[in-house]
């Protein structure tokens, strides 16, 4: 009988206990190294339950031959009633394709009314096949009965569906909160420190001509876990600090667009040395008084030890294969987890609404590209980028697109 196995009430949090269990079996070298969306995404997918839907417009009907049992029919006579008498008669067999999980046709729901109606309802693969059968079956009286059974189906899988919906609503937070908890407990069990302190500072009493208003506060570095063995810390911009200095970059854009005759004429490197002007202004380093350096051309960076844990990318916009060469730039200064980095992207004489619209078809075409994590306003997007050779170790890239007018541009748009 359909609907006739444990209520969703019993089987929604059966499947919750299972999801705990696969959670606490994983290995610990596993959990502290995989990349923590990526184990969402694969669980959610595991254990999504998708309710039936029929394909009522593809129903089909199968009849035969069948032996029917009349022993018990006391409009006939015999003289023996003891055991089976078979006469000849006609099957009708119903068949309603569906998609979806059919161990859910086992589970009932909590309003349930369901009658066999003399049916003999199977699950072969993803259909239901209702057979009536009888010695002298009649058409139509199969047909209204079927619609009858049909109905209730309907009305079961629709009540069901509620509390599935509810139940996958939930699971992604359900499971993060399961992988979050396990992770605390297995760096607690190695006695890792939750936060490495990264000695940047503010300075107090500086101009913030060019940058947002912020709290001032002591910046930090969160601690993902990422290596294996005696699971070693490394260090990360925390994301509020990677923010605030997104920020401090916008502000001093916006300073060039009210004033481009200043800097109409800077290429990338002078460009730079602006940015690197304004974040020195609002931090400072260690020993050197300058958290914000840089090395090569066009890279705005912070180090910790001999590592890069944030890095900015200069480039005046020159199409896509230029764009995908600048990402590819990025990866290649970053080699540890959870960093963070941004492609500073100016644009003079292109339109830029073409811009931002190749920004976007283009960067999911990065071989190491993951996934779009938000678009921050109408000109920056945030990205999930895998370093090579490691997919579990993921770089945050913010992409910021910024239309820095010439004079000319200036004057024409005063007029």
């Amino acid at each position: 009988m359909l609907f006739n196995g444990p209520s969703v009430l019993q089987a929604l949090p059966d499947q919750e206990r299972r999801i705990r269990e696969e959670i606490q079996s994983l290995k610990a070298d596993y959990v502290l190294n995989v990349s923590e969306d990526d184990l969402l995404a694969s669980l959610v997918g595991k254990y999504t339950l998708y309710i039936p839907i029929l394909s009522e417009s593809d129903i089909s009907v199968d009849y035969g031959e069948h032996k029917v049992d009349v022993s018990r029919d006391r409009m006939r006579i015999f003289d023996d009633r003891s055991g089976p008498i078979y006469v000849a008669g006609t099957s009708v067999t119903f068949i309603v394709p569906f998609q979806g999980d059919p161990n859910l046709f086992g589970v009932q729901p909590q309003t349930f009314s369901y009658s066999l109606s003399g049916s003999n309802p199977e699950i072969v693969g993803t259909e239901i096949r209702i057979t009536y059968a009888g010695a002298n079956l009649n058409a139509a009286t199969a047909r209204r009965t079927f619609d009858g059974e049909l109905g209730q189906i309907k009305q079961n899988l629709a009540n069901l569906k509620t509390a599935i919906d509810r139940h996958n609503a939930g699971l992604a937070e359900l499971i993060r909160a399961e992988i979050q908890k396990r992770k605390q407990k297995l760096l607690a069990d190695a006695n890792i420190a939750s936060e490495i302190g990264f000695p940047i500072r503010r300075r107090h009493g500086v101009p913030t001509t060019y940058a947002v208003p912020v709290q001032k506060r002591k910046p930090k570095i969160e601690t993902p876990v990422v290596s294996s063995g005696k699971f070693q810390p490394e260090p990360a911009l925390a994301m509020a600090e990677y923010d605030e200095i997104l920020g401090i970059v916008r502000s001093m854009v916006h300073v060039m667009e009210r004033s481009p005759k200043a800097f109409e004429k800077m290429g990338e490197e002078d460009l730079r040395t602006q940015f690197l002007v304004q974040l020195n202004g609002q931090y400072e380093g260690r020993a050197t008084g300058e958290t914000f350096n840089f090395q090569g051309k066009t890279d705005i960076l912070i180090r910790e030890g001999d590592r890069n844990v944030f890095i900015a990318e200069c480039k005046f916009w020159a199409g896509e294969k230029q764009y995908l060469e600048t990402i590819d730039q990025v990866l290649s200064y970053l080699s540890w987890r959870d960093t963070k980095a941004a492609v500073l992207i100016f644009n003079r004489n292109v339109n830029f609404t073409d811009v931002l619209a190749q920004i976007v078809e283009s960067t999911p075409k990065h071989p190491h590209y993951k996934r779009t994590v938000a678009k921050l306003d109408e000109s920056s997007v945030r990205y999930v980028f895998r370093l090579p050779g490691d997919p579990n170790r993921e770089l945050t890239l913010s992409v910021l697109a910024f239309n820095v007018p010439t004079l000319h541009e200036a004057e024409r748009a005063q007029h």
